[in-house]
């Protein structure tokens, strides 16, 4: 009898370093049969967004090439998942079903009872680490309990180390021809309004255009990552984590692969730079250890005082934040970056979120929400990190009296005003003295760049001085 395995794919999309899939092949099996199930109902309001359901499109797309390639081939399926798996397993014979973990409290909710089931019925599974070089239950604090500041953390982690990355297969055996798959297509995750034509010509998901894209960074940007990477107009960031987040590329090979680069440079500031690099993916895997930790911080904040603060109502100034349409211009060129690219820099993901929660006063949960839908590498670790950080309610925060203004980011991060002339054509021609103040801007200086504010370009939503003033106001009252 022939004796099968299920690999079950998720958020690792990729074959090598695939720990389910090396284990697999490694095992005693005459044929591995790998699966993709396609389930949003079970991950409830966390169901992947419009602009991750476009990159998971082209993510399955790779992936599937990929394994035809090596002799096998990607079976695609519908959920519910238990009852996609114990179809598969009638269909196949399989005697064992692995898989890598995720760590999202339904994933693990899902998981578990997935897991009781199968062993119920005499199948064997095996679960392993993938997603993190750090699982959330292995780093205690002195006491045994959870961090939920940062610096300790990394400092208690970051000299751990991790294993070397697993090698890609040479060969996969023939997937049985009995076994029927839908298309990638069949799934429906490209939108029937073509709005994603930026988002494809921006990015190259899959395992290939993950270590393209970590090669482009080490070749031509980690030699000043530390001064670059809060600079939005030039190309001084990985861009990795969205290849990050759906699993195209793992951790540890990153880590391994710089080790690896490191060794051939000789200047101490490259490896400081390195250094700085690190720790933000540190920051990821901080991410993931709150999460696991605190399970309602998707919805509710870390910091309960925060359940009481008295929020702002104001659905019109939560869709003119959406659209770019703020008057603030820093802002605006932020959100009108991710709209096109399903993607937004670090330094203006800080900057709007503050400009959100603080001068707005709307709930970190609106524009949680936003993102969640509109950027390609939405992580809820991650995401909930950063709104709750930037509302000063989470775990690690910025002290709420910390208020981003926009103008000074602009003013500090943007000095030449090239990114918003890029994404806000409409001030483009502003000098640098009023790119990013219009509002400031003498009445002759707006009529020679052809800008009338309330027309051409919004007047600012807020004054950003009296915003800053009753934000701190409202901090106040919860403080009380």
């Amino acid at each position: 009898m022939k004796n099968r395995v299920i690999v079950w794919f998720r958020r690792d999309l990729r074959l090598a370093d695939n720990p389910a899939l090396r284990a697999a092949i490694d095992g005693d099996f005459d044929s591995i049969v790998p699966v993709f199930i396609q389930a949003p109902d079970e991950l409830g309001a966390w169901a992947p967004g419009g602009a991750q359901r476009v990159w998971q499109h082209f993510s399955l797309d790779a992936l599937s090439t990929q394994l035809e390639n090596l002799g096998s081939r990607l079976i695609i399926r519908h959920g519910p998942t238990q009852q996609a798996l114990d179809t598969l397993i009638e269909e196949s014979g399989a005697t064992a079903v692995y898989w890598n973990r995720l760590y999202d409290p339904l994933t693990i909710e899902r998981d578990k009872a997935i897991k009781t089931h199968l062993e119920q019925r005499g199948i064997e599974t095996a679960s392993f680490k993938a997603a993190l070089l750090h699982e959330p239950w292995t780093v205690k604090t002195g006491q045994g309990g959870p961090y939920k500041v940062f610096t300790p953390f990394w400092k208690a982690v970051k000299d751990r180390g991790s294993e070397a990355p697993l090698p890609m297969p040479d060969r996969l055996p023939e997937v049985w021809s009995r076994i029927g798959s839908e298309a990638v297509a069949d799934l429906d995750l490209l939108p029937s309004i073509p709005w994603d034509t930026d988002i494809r010509a921006t990015w190259a998901p899959g395992e290939d255009g993950a270590h393209e894209r970590l090669e482009t960074f080490l070749e031509s940007a980690i030699d000043k990552y530390a001064d670059d990477r809060d600079r939005p107009a030039i190309a001084g960031t990985s861009y990795l984590s969205p290849h990050l987040h759906w699993g195209e590329i793992g951790p540890r090979q990153i880590m391994h692969r710089l080790a690896e680069w490191l060794d051939d440079q000789d200047s101490q500031a490259v490896h400081d730079h390195a250094t700085t690099f690190r720790s933000e993916l540190g920051w990821r895997e901080f991410a993931h250890h709150v999460l696991y930790h605190f399970p309602d911080t998707p919805d509710a904040p870390l910091d309960k005082r925060f359940e009481q603060f008295p929020w702002s109502q104001d659905d019109e100034a939560l869709e003119l934040w959406q659209r770019g349409q703020t008057g603030i211009p820093m802002v605006d060129a932020g959100m009108r970056e991710l709209w096109a690219t399903g993607y937004m820099h670090n330094r203006l993901r800080m900057t709007v979120a503050s400009f959100l929660t603080k001068n707005l006063r709307v709930a970190w949960q609106h524009g949680e929400r936003w993102f969640w839908d509109t950027l390609v590498d939405a992580d809820l670790a991650n995401n909930t990190l950063g709104w709750q950080w930037a509302a000063g309610c989470g775990a690690d925060a910025a002290p709420f009296f910390r208020i981003f203004n926009p103008a000074r980011q602009g003013e500090r991060f943007d000095a030449s005003g090239d990114y918003v002339r890029h994404w806000v054509p409409e001030i483009a021609t502003l000098g640098n003295k009023h790119i990013h103040r219009p509002w400031e801007a003498p009445a002759a200086v707006l009529d020679k760049a052809g800008v009338e504010l309330g027309r051409t370009y919004p007047r600012p939503l807020v004054d950003l001085k009296e915003s800053r003033r009753e934000a701190l106001s409202a901090f106040d009252e919860i403080k009380r």
